[in-house]
């Protein structure tokens, strides 16, 4: 599809412009993964089961989330 054609598409507010994109070589900035071992206290893990539990997430996704908020809120301040 030519971009004048996707520009069309957008400003007529269609809804599935995605599937007009190749999203297969697609990257996010600053997304890219790298695997760390870090060992926890016992105690740590429990709570932080009993919170990933109590939200509905993994173990890992919350330790993502609450670190990335803390980085977020040091750069900021």
């Amino acid at each position: 599809m030519k971009a004048k054609d996707f520009e069309e598409k957008f400003d007529a507010n269609e809804e599935d412009l995605i599937s007009n994109l190749d999203l297969s070589s697609v990257k996010r900035v600053n997304q890219q993964q790298k695997r760390v071992n870090v060992d926890f206290p016992v105690w740590m893990i429990e709570s932080l089961d009993k919170e990933a539990s109590r939200l509905g997430v993994t173990r890992q996704s919350i330790i993502k989330v609450w670190l990335a908020e803390r980085l977020e809120h040091q750069i900021h301040h």
